[in-house]
């Protein structure tokens, strides 16, 4: 029998249940290992621009992706397209599943008869938090995938210090811009 607190703590963490995390977590980390089984190398998307510089660039910080820079790209593209199809079925309402609530901070279009999402997000918050990101992913030395999950699982020191530095920031972050009543 499960602890009382334990199941009011998850209940007030995980209002909807963490059904849908946990099927997330699952596939991602299987994702994760899929690459590292084949390929040998740590999953994460901060060097898909290095690699993919590879291809115009002889300068040799970017020549030691020239041996993975295709499959970052197949990568990249599954994130891409992946979100995409999430969109097209998914958000859409094409597919229905319990997994799955509608956001509340965006608008919904058609586009030749399938259903989008549309953030309300002004486009320079977005263009600048994207550069924020970038830049945070070249000091830190890879991106939250790459440290949150590759890192973290295999107990790398510096991970497990740079996803607890990303955590606390962006909680710090989040509580400062809903403090300020910052909305999109």
């Amino acid at each position: 029998m499960p602890d009382p607190l334990v199941a009011q703590a998850a209940a007030e963490l995980f209002p909807n249940g963490i059904s849908r995390y946990a099927v997330g977590g699952l596939l991602v980390g299987l994702g994760a290992v899929v690459i590292y089984v084949g390929t040998g190398i740590a999953a994460g998307a901060s060097t898909f621009l290095e690699s993919t510089l590879s291809y115009v660039s002889d300068q040799s910080r970017f020549q030691r992706y020239v041996g993975s820079r295709d499959w970052r790209v197949v990568f990249t593209l599954g994130i891409v397209l992946g979100a995409a199809a999430f969109a097209a079925t998914v958000q859409s309402g094409v597919v229905t599943t319990s997994l799955y609530e509608p956001g509340t901070t965006g608008q919904t279009y058609e586009l030749a008869g399938v259903t989008l999402w549309l953030t309300d997000v002004q486009p320079w918050r977005l263009f600048v938090g994207g550069v924020l990101v970038g830049v945070g992913t070249r000091i830190g030395k890879g991106c939250t995938s790459g440290h949150g999950v590759c890192g973290v699982g295999s107990a790398s020191k510096t991970s497990l210090v740079g996803v607890a530095t990303f955590l606390a920031v962006a909680i710090g972050t989040a509580q400062l811009v809903a403090a300020l009543g910052v909305s999109p």
